[in-house]
């Protein structure tokens, strides 16, 4: 197949890092694979398929070659994709990495782009429903994955310090509002409060931090721990640092970040966001809570002071979290290509 994934950026990202996964699986097993952005688009990873960068700061249907299916993902991608499909292009096939209209702005914007295209993947249950509630469209799900550079490496087990770690990212934007970072830092905040021997380590991306005077400011006073990976070696070590890994995110439709911590053996203390009902079990792999019962500090707690628990609940992740792997996604993905493709002759 020849396939266009039309993307506004592929800086670091869970988002992004599904659709590299996808294109560079898809290149490396024959088919041709093209992406499509604008002039300004940013590059962090390593790409195993051509570039094409637009002469613009937005993408024109113009600037797409001719193929047999045309990938599109946020919705600022749909519009120009269904144009460039309806000039032969490629079928468009929208993969929806979120649902945008409830947590992002521009909302009528998004909302509309859900009527453009019949043919439509999505990473959860809990997101194809969504969908289906207000659209009446049945996405088909193709699930997050991990790839094998994500393990455990035994080293926690050699510290005599117990480690919290969490991820932030930059707010300024607008984009990380349902991450509802505030109310992690302030459970954070209760958490070392309780316990002041416990080691609190934040990760973001470095060129976030670079930007973000919101980030600087929070390790101005050493508070926290600051964990700034620039590839996927740096992160894996900063996973296997922590004993318990948080998350705070209230909407995600897949929730990468616990499932990597689970692979790399920390127990995942989280909130609710949907998604993450694919691979979390309260109390039998992670502990996990809706975010109106207040509880994240309380559950950190209570792994911090029950070793038993935390070791169980991290292993139990651990051995789940194996059957997603990137491969499967792709094998998934190309099915359904295959078959959305068939339909249109």
């Amino acid at each position: 197949m020849r396939i266009t994934f039309p993307i506004l950026t592929l800086s670091r990202g869970g988002a992004q890092r599904m659709l590299v996964e996808l294109a560079n699986r898809l290149a490396e097993i024959g088919h041709e694979v093209t992406i499509v952005m604008p002039s300004s688009g940013i590059v962090e990873y390593q790409m195993k398929c051509p570039i094409l960068f637009a002469g613009a700061d937005l993408i024109s249907e113009d600037d797409f070659p001719a193929g047999d299916v045309i990938v599109s993902n946020y919705y600022k991608t749909v519009s120009v994709a269904q144009r460039a499909s309806e000039l032969g292009k490629g079928v468009h096939i929208r993969l929806a990495l979120c649902y945008e209209p409830t947590f992002l702005p521009d909302n009528n914007e998004s909302f509309a782009s859900y009527h453009l295209s019949p043919n439509l993947l999505v990473l959860s249950r809990w997101q194809q429903g969504i969908v289906h509630m207000n659209h009446g469209i049945k996405g088909r799900i193709v699930p997050i994955g991990l790839s094998s550079d994500f393990y455990n490496m035994h080293i926690r087990e050699a510290s005599s310090k117990l480690v919290v770690t969490a991820i932030v990212r930059k707010p300024e934007g607008g984009f990380s509002g349902h991450r509802d970072q505030g109310y992690l830092l302030q459970q954070l905040d209760l958490i070392k409060g309780q316990h002041p021997e416990v080691e609190i380590d934040l990760i973001t991306p470095p060129g976030e931090y670079a930007e973000s005077s919101w980030l600087q400011s929070l390790f101005a006073d050493g508070h926290y721990r600051l964990r700034t990976p620039s590839n996927d070696e740096e992160l894996r070590y900063h996973y296997n640092e922590s004993n318990i890994f948080v998350s705070s995110s209230t909407y995600d439709s897949g929730s990468l970040p616990g499932l990597e911590a689970m692979r790399c053996g920390a127990a995942l203390v989280t909130v609710y966001s949907g998604g993450n009902l694919e691979y979390c079990v309260h109390r039998s792999n992670c502990m996990m809570s809706y975010r109106y019962e207040n509880r994240l500090a309380e559950d950190v707690v209570t792994l911090i002071r029950d070793k038993e628990q935390r070791e169980r609940l991290a292993k139990k992740g651990e051995t789940g979290s194996l059957r997603f792997t990137w491969e499967r996604s792709m094998q998934i993905f190309q099915s359904e290509l295959f078959e959305l493709l068939s339909r249109h002759g």
